[in-house]
């Protein structure tokens, strides 16, 4: 962090987001990505045609076959919502695929079953092997660094690449969108298998099962990557980039057409949440909120002063049932818990991983993403968001 504390102007970003700088106007330099972003992505007529164009797509590659597409599903509003609009503004046929560790909130997966019996859709669960789930998970505490949640991350992700792996799916539907979520700063949250292996090599003591195309378990190195995009031409979809899709409007759209209900909070599908956001602002100085609350304040879905307002509160999301749950579901005592996570934090950069090899292959990967062999968002991710 900084020795001095700015705070943009413009959206809720501050000095406590690694790699942060702002312009001559006060802006920082992920409203700067943000712009970026918009005109790549435009919304209204060029967003309707060009997301008819990837459901045209999908229906061609589909054809014959049961599915047009892999959708992952949480019972979330984003997931939720891009479920009904593939199915009843698009006539797409999704399989949705819900990644299931064992911190699933119930509400939510009551909404994952009604949303795919109300409109037809056959939902496969991947249940991981809970051994190595909650090895990981207790690894990454040990790891003292604030993408703990890197297990699930990387299950989440080969659990829809060995779906449509096994299915001979193409396409892979992811449902955020930068102008609702953001995206997290590099070193709050990284993605690559070699991290994810490093940590368990150092951390772990259940070994990893080994790697199979329809069943990769915690395995999304180089080499897997290179098989799903290059081999099986899978390709990711990020349709809600293209979707005018406003948040605060599609609560009241999923409960009627689906019989939704909100889990409590954002991102509390995952009932683990509770303990990420409760380390990282107790032990790191990080509220995820900053990149959530910043990207709705730039596409114009909250007002600056609502989202300041918010952030001088603790996260609702941070309950204490929850978190003592969750800490009994890995097996450990409170007393075990404390003292793991009592140790100095770090991040990735202290642990073997793919950045190097990342950083030398910017151009590659910039292709990839705008081909999205990669998701859209991935070149950056690795190189314009922070530190």
């Amino acid at each position: 962090m900084a020795d001095y504390y700015q705070q943009c102007n413009r959206c809720i970003m501050d000095t406590t987001v690694p790699g942060i700088n702002f312009d001559a106007r006060g802006e920082c330099n992920f409203c700067l990505l943000h712009d970026k972003m918009d005109r790549a992505c435009p919304l209204g007529e060029a967003g309707e045609r060009h997301v008819q164009a990837l459901a045209a797509d999908m229906k061609r590659l589909g054809r014959g076959k049961r599915y047009d597409c892999v959708l992952g599903v949480s019972g979330g509003r984003d997931s939720s919502f891009t479920l009904w609009y593939c199915v009843e503004k698009l006539g797409l046929r999704p399989l949705a695929v819900h990644f299931n560790d064992g911190f699933g909130n119930p509400i939510a997966g009551e909404n994952m079953t009604k949303a795919c019996q109300k409109l037809g859709v056959e939902m496969r669960t991947i249940t991981s092997d809970w051994r190595e789930s909650k090895d990981l998970k207790i690894a990454f505490l040990k790891a003292s660094v604030p993408d703990m949640e890197e297990g699930t991350d990387v299950g989440i992700a080969t659990a829809l690449y060995g779906v449509a792996a096994k299915e001979g799916i193409q396409r892979i539907i992811i449902g955020q969108s930068f102008r609702t979520e953001g995206i997290a700063p590099l070193s709050w949250n990284y993605l690559d298998g070699k991290y994810l292996k490093a940590v368990h090599k150092q951390f772990g003591t259940v070994p990893l099962r080994p790697w199979k195309a329809a069943d990769p378990g915690f395995h999304l190195d180089v080499k897997e990557m290179f098989y799903y995009a290059f081999i099986r031409r899978i390709k990711t979809v990020t349709l809600l980039y293209h979707v005018d899709y406003v948040r605060a409007d599609v609560d009241a759209l999923l409960q009627k057409e689906l019989d939704w209900v909100n889990p409590g909070a954002h991102y509390f599908d995952d009932l683990y949440q509770s303990v990420i956001y409760y380390l990282n602002r107790t032990k790191f100085n990080i509220d995820r909120r900053l990149f959530n609350y910043s990207a709705l304040v730039r596409s114009g879905q909250m007002l600056r002063t609502e989202a300041l307002e918010k952030v001088r509160h603790v996260n609702s999301i941070e309950d204490e049932k929850v978190i003592s749950l969750c800490i009994k579901r890995l097996g450990l005592s409170r007393e075990e818990f404390e003292k793991i996570v009592a140790t100095p934090p770090t991040t990735f950069r202290s642990y073997p991983n793919n950045y190097a090899l990342i950083r030398r292959l910017r151009w590659p990967i910039k292709l990839l993403s705008q081909f999205r062999l990669i998701p859209e968002s991935a070149h950056d991710k690795y190189f314009n968001c922070g530190s």
